[in-house]
């Protein structure tokens, strides 16, 4: 597995050496519950290669994988009566195991899940936001 590390929880997961409740099993990604779910039926979607973040994905894993979590986001209200889903990924920071993984959760209104409580910020003016637009612009434009 490219870049794979040999102490990869999930990369242990992929190969058969560690114990998960598979979902879902296909060709480039792998489905399994959480062990530590924020609701029953939390599931972690992982492509079978070792890439750490969404940024290091290859393309052509990008489609498969973002395929596989809408219909897990799916599955989640057919075979569970969940209302909804919740989908979120971490890069790097707050991100447990150093494996790229989509979180697909069960949602229910008053399911006692609080949410994520972010602090949220103003920017100072106009300006700076126009500032902070134009620079990641720039960065989406690549190299010159």
């Amino acid at each position: 597995m490219p870049g794979a590390a040999g102490s990869c929880v999930f990369c242990g997961i992929v190969k058969g050496e560690h114990r998960a409740h598979v979902v879902l099993d296909t060709a480039e990604a792998l489905a399994f519950l959480d062990s530590r779910p924020l609701l029953k039926g939390h599931t972690l979607l992982v492509p079978k290669e070792h890439h750490q973040t969404l940024p290091e994905l290859p393309p052509e894993l990008l489609a498969p994988l973002f395929g596989h979590a809408q219909r897990l986001a799916a599955a989640m209200e057919e075979a569970l009566g969940a209302a909804g889903s919740f989908v979120a990924m971490n890069n790097r920071v707050s991100q447990s195991v150093p494996h790229l993984h989509v979180h697909v959760v069960p949602r229910n209104r008053k399911d006692g899940l609080r949410g994520f409580f972010w602090p949220r910020v103003q920017y100072a003016s106009e300006e700076e936001a126009a500032d902070y637009a134009a620079r990641l612009r720039e960065a989406l434009r690549g190299p010159r």
